[in-house]
């Protein structure tokens, strides 16, 4: 056990995680164009409930991936085929989530089971080489009654309505934040876990830019330069404020096994998408401005609220204090009010947008920065 732990200390991202983590990209894409409506409306409640379910059944196969790979992957043959053939899996998903996305329902749920037994086949052929150590073999027992039980369920939703999507989804979520122990040495290397969390919402980062790309469309005005720089304010101060907290703030060397660091990240990654597809109709100005206006704000209070829940994995010098939270909920709380006051001006609503989320990197910056940071006021 020694052993494993020391050399779990060692491991890097490699680059078949790299490549295999491009496939997401294109899922992102996928999953964001389930929100694209026509000209002048917003979203179908329908809708947000599809791209809700497709969202998370992927960022979770995405974390199953992650974590056999933190435990177990060794970057040899079996470790490149099984990844490979989750890699073609996830295409018929990405091909399955679209506007007709009804008509896939077999075809998606199909793929989405076998890549869950895939992951789940990787833990049971590691059992036989931890046949001496009980811990091992109990965390491998764990993850395959999770996997599998979730892969039935999913199959099972395909004779069910459409909504029942989400209980293989929540079960899963459920079912590993209860076999979650914080307090247990574990097989875990929450840094190079971390890391690869990290690269996930980079890429995440990546469609958002691209959203923002569209504010630069048309013609050169004085409206459009300035509604371009307000979006691309936005974005660099959301990127400043998870790159503090990442840099300087999260503790990468805990003993942990980093579950709920992963679960927090899952709605985290979830609000990113909602961010993008909520700076796109932000400029739009045929679209309904109260529901916009709601889901932007939604959105803005998700992230951060994700980013402060992932301060229970700070430094033991940076620990959540009243310091830090009285003035984030004062800021938080008037922010919401001026862009509902001001809702039918989305000149001033993008304005403040960007002085909230400035005014939140502040604080992550100067919390993280401060010298001997109290562990508790």
């Amino acid at each position: 056990m020694k052993e494993i732990v020391q050399s779990l200390r060692e491991k890097k991202v490699e680059y078949l995680e790299l490549i295999y983590d491009l496939i997401f990209v294109y899922i992102i894409g996928r999953n964001n164009s389930l929100l694209i409506v026509s000209e002048g409306e917003f979203i179908t409640g329908e809708r947000f409930a599809a791209y809700f379910l497709a969202t998370l059944a992927v960022i979770q196969i995405w974390s199953f991936s992650t974590f056999y790979t933190n435990m177990f992957g060794r970057n040899g043959v079996r470790d490149h085929v099984f990844m490979f053939l989750n890699m073609y899996l996830l295409y018929y998903i990405g091909e399955a989530t679209h506007s007709g996305w009804e008509s896939y329902h077999t075809q998606y749920h199909i793929a989405w089971a076998l890549i869950l037994v895939n992951i789940g086949a990787q833990y049971l052929i590691e059992m036989r080489h931890h046949r001496d150590d009980p811990d091992v073999i109990r965390t491998i027992r764990r993850m395959g009654i999770v996997l599998f039980s979730e892969a039935a369920l999913v199959v099972a939703a395909l004779f069910l309505p459409m909504g029942s999507s989400v209980i293989p989804i929540l079960f899963g979520i459920g079912m590993t934040a209860f076999f979650a122990d914080d307090r247990k040495i574990t097989l875990i290397d929450f840094s190079h876990l971390s890391e690869r969390i990290m690269l996930y919402v980079v890429f995440t980062f990546g469609e958002m830019i691209i959203a923002v790309a569209g504010y630069f469309e048309g013609a050169f005005t004085l409206r459009s330069f300035y509604f371009s720089l307000m979006g691309f304010l936005i974005i660099v101060a959301l990127f400043l404020s998870y790159e503090m907290l990442y840099n300087h703030i999260i503790d990468r060397e805990l003993r942990t096994t980093g579950v709920m660091y992963m679960l927090i990240h899952i709605f985290l990654i979830f609000s990113m998408n909602n961010l993008t597809v909520a700076l796109e109709f932000m400029r739009k100005e045929e679209v309904s401005l109260m529901p916009k206006t709601l889901f932007l704000v939604g959105s803005f209070l998700l992230f951060f609220v994700c980013l402060i829940a992932l301060m229970r994995y700070s430094k033991s010098t940076m620990k959540l204090c009243r310091r830090f939270l009285l003035p984030v909920i004062g800021l938080t709380v008037g922010f919401v009010a001026a862009m509902l006051i001001f809702r039918e001006h989305m000149v001033v609503n993008i304005l403040l947008s960007v002085v909230y989320v400035f005014g939140m990197f502040l604080r992550f910056y100067l919390y993280g920065t401060r010298p001997n940071n109290p562990s508790s006021s």
